[in-house]
């Protein structure tokens, strides 16, 4: 027989674009409630898919949404918007500087003095003048700055270390150490910090500056300890210290790595503005003459020489002294700025 011919095949009818559900109908506009039925809540389940697959988006498609900061990032993102932070933090870098190379604005012998020019004022590359011994105003000044920085970090460091070591132990153990740290401290605490120097320093002959930043650290350590103390104990309470201990942590384990990154903020903002406080307790001992001893340049020695000619030769007072207001007042100004960023009560 002959073959019949194969019969065309008729096109299936054309639907338009888009989503369609499974009675053939189209699916609903966009925040429209979608109708019932599998193809629906298959197409729905697919978006929602697509959605969560998608990184989330910051505000007005700015891009993925960044990760929570860490109370360190945090900080340091408000320092480097502070202007206060930022100004005090060039003037202790230039001190810094000065102090580790004083001969790149001072070429001068600081010990070099000519009683001929006794008391003479400003002169072409001696813009600060004389003082009474006829040494170099300016390069006192720049090479002060050496003595002035070195003792007040190195008694802060001191202070730090120590204080925290305690104040920390005493709050995380508690009990009878607890009891006997904060009667030290109070017996600390009633000593007289000038008369303590005029006491402990005068029997001292060293003119170094090691008995200087030794006493600072003797008298020093009970007020960051105290300090640490309150931190470390209102830390230790907190969720993620007792599930730590829950799980079998040894007290190193949670001091190191979970209370002492938490606790230490208090601290380092007391200790940024005692920087200053210890600079200017350097100067005070030294111009009532316990505290450094020439040959020793430091401001606190240039001004108690200059005291007596201050009525005619005042430059000689007011340069040691304005350098050392400037230092001290941008460590304070620097402990502000940290302290605003660490606060989080403060924002």
């Amino acid at each position: 027989m002959p073959e019949q011919p194969t019969p065309p095949e008729r096109p299936l009818p054309s639907m338009p674009p888009g989503p369609h559900l499974s009675g053939g109908g189209r699916a609903p506009e966009d925040g429209a409630v979608a109708a019932t039925g599998m193809g629906g809540a298959m197409d729905l389940a697919t978006e929602e898919g697509a959605s969560l697959r998608k990184p989330a988006t910051g505000p007005q498609g700015t891009g993925p949404q960044d990760r929570p900061r860490s109370l360190w990032s945090d900080a340091w993102r408000d320092l480097r918007r502070n202007p206060v932070f930022i100004v005090s933090g060039l003037i202790i870098l230039f001190l810094v500087v000065i102090s580790l190379w004083p001969s790149l604005i001072a070429s001068g012998n600081p010990l070099k003095c000519d009683l001929a020019k006794s008391q003479e004022g400003s002169q072409p590359g001696h813009p600060f003048g004389y003082n009474g011994q006829g040494c170099d105003v300016y390069t006192r000044t720049v090479y002060g700055a050496r003595v002035s920085v070195t003792v007040g970090v190195c008694a802060t460091l001191g202070v730090a270390v120590l204080g925290s070591v305690l104040g920390g132990l005493a709050g995380f153990f508690g009990g009878v150490w607890d009891a006997i740290l904060s009667r030290i401290t109070d017996i600390f605490f009633a000593i007289p910090v000038v008369l303590g120097g005029l006491v402990l320093l005068s029997v001292v002959t060293s003119s170094t500056i090691w008995p200087v930043i030794g006493f600072m650290v003797l008298l020093g350590w009970p007020q960051i300890s105290r300090i640490a103390r309150g931190s470390v104990i209102t830390t230790k309470q907190n969720d993620y210290v007792q599930a730590a201990r829950a799980l079998g942590a040894s007290n190193s384990r949670m001091m190191l790595r979970h209370i002492t990154p938490n606790a230490i903020a208090p601290v380092i903002v007391v200790a940024t503005i005692a920087l200053g406080t210890y600079i200017s307790l350097e100067a005070t001992l030294s111009f009532l003459g316990v505290g450094l001893r020439p040959p020793t340049v430091s401001w606190g020695i240039d001004i108690s020489s200059a005291s007596q000619y201050i009525r005619t030769a005042p430059h000689a007072l007011l340069w040691p002294a304005g350098a050392l207001a400037v230092t001290v007042l941008a460590f304070i100004m620097l402990g502000d700025a940290v302290r605003d960023a660490l606060d989080p009560k403060l924002r």
